[in-house]
């Protein structure tokens, strides 16, 4: 009997360990997870705080030119070399960088904006609403935007304004999508249901119940999208229908690259690099937030 009882209290001290430990599992995968947010966050940091010091960091200024230097390799003078026309590299890498997180930033907060704006309406007062707000939102996400945003350039010019402007409103649908599937969710949760019985008016309750509710899927899909209109963006200034010379972005100077890009390794390898970490590190970023700020995300992978 002795013996019996003290295996049933080894069993219940071993289950009140493993049950004491399992928190302090889910706490150390979560920072092993948080690895990514430390990651992008510290890539995030440097880029912004980079292209923010541009005056007082930049070696030359971004169209200060020495044609007896074009084409020169990395020196001591010159730490990534110069273009076709004596620019320094990394100078115009640090002032592109001002641009190309203007724009990503800039365009994705009209991005998220308007998506929060159609995504939560759609959601939240479904029916007829939904029907109509999400046809449109489908047409906006099938329709073609490289045609549109020629048009836009064609009739406005190749402007900073114009190209945040339509970069922000033709990405808007996929965020849209997103946040009505979590307003579909959280509008039937009690709470809801018993602020409505009390007479509470939508606005309060979109206001105050469910948008800090989705708060961290708005965040990680806003620290996403800005990864991928800084890549819609390069790809714009390399065809052409983005920023112009003289002013640098990412994405003209590979265009401006393409000539020597056999033979001067650095014109191209520079700015590709600013352009694939940045958009890493916002990624890292996006996936650490939602790991962190997701319940769910507890039994992840570790790094």
């Amino acid at each position: 009997m002795a013996h019996d009882i003290a295996k049933i209290q080894g069993r219940t001290s071993a289950s009140e360990v493993e049950t004491a430990d399992a928190p302090r599992l889910v706490l150390s995968t979560r920072r092993r997870w948080n690895l990514r947010l430390i990651v992008g966050l510290a890539i995030i940091i440097l880029a912004t705080g980079s292209a923010l010091a541009a005056p007082w960091i930049s070696p030359y200024t971004a169209e200060e030119q020495v044609l007896s230097s074009r084409l020169q390799g990395p020196t001591a003078s010159h730490l990534l070399g110069t273009d076709n026309f004596g620019r320094d590299i990394l100078s115009r890498v640090i002032w592109g960088g001002r641009v190309s997180l203007a724009v990503g930033l800039l365009a994705m907060s009209i991005a998220v904006s308007v998506g929060v704006l159609v995504g939560t309406t759609s959601g939240y007062f479904g029916r007829v609403v939904d029907a109509v707000l999400m046809r449109i939102t489908e047409l906006v996400l099938v329709f073609p935007a490289f045609f549109l945003l020629i048009l836009a350039v064609a009739t406005f010019g190749r402007t900073l304004t114009v190209l945040i402007l339509m970069l922000g409103l033709t990405s808007w649908a996929v965020s849209a999508r997103i946040i009505r599937g979590e307003v579909l969710k959280v509008k039937q949760r009690d709470y809801i249901l018993a602020a409505q019985s009390i007479g509470a008016t939508n606005t309060r309750i979109i206001a105050r119940h469910i948008l800090p509710n989705i708060a961290s899927v708005i965040i990680v899909s806003a620290t996403i999208r800005v990864g991928v209109l800084i890549l819609v963006e390069a790809g714009l200034s390399f065809l052409g229908l983005g920023i112009q010379q003289p002013q640098p972005s990412w994405g003209n100077m590979i265009a401006d690259s393409v000539p020597f890009i056999s033979q001067i390794w650095w014109f191209t390898l520079f700015p590709g690099l600013a352009i694939f970490i940045t958009v890493l590190g916002f990624n890292l970023m996006g996936e650490g937030l939602r790991d962190l700020l997701d319940p769910r995300q507890g039994k992840g992978r570790a790094v």
